[in-house]
């Protein structure tokens, strides 16, 4: 596995993410209004889901673009990967 571009702004999201997972355990011991914790509950799902489209982004725009052009991987593995990675968007 390479490291890309984007990877450094994925961990920043999904760390940000965690803080927020680590905060909404607080506010559920702490007994607060379930329409706060339910609110920070869709800032982490939000978070997660750009990282991933992200990811996924950019592993098509690189990692598959690469194998193509570099004649690395026939056109059928490719295009299944390609299927394959698009199902998690």
């Amino acid at each position: 596995m390479s490291t890309h571009t984007s990877h450094p702004d994925i961990i920043k999201r999904l760390k940000r993410a965690d803080g927020h997972l680590k905060s909404i355990i607080s506010m559920l011991e702490e007994g607060r209004s379930c329409l706060d914790i339910a609110q920070q509950l869709q800032a982490v799902e939000s978070a997660v889901t750009n990282a991933k489209k992200i990811l996924v982004h950019d592993h098509i725009e690189h990692c598959l673009e690469h194998v193509v052009l570099e004649g690395q991987q026939s056109a059928d593995e490719t295009l299944r990967e390609f299927k394959e990675i698009t199902k998690y968007l």
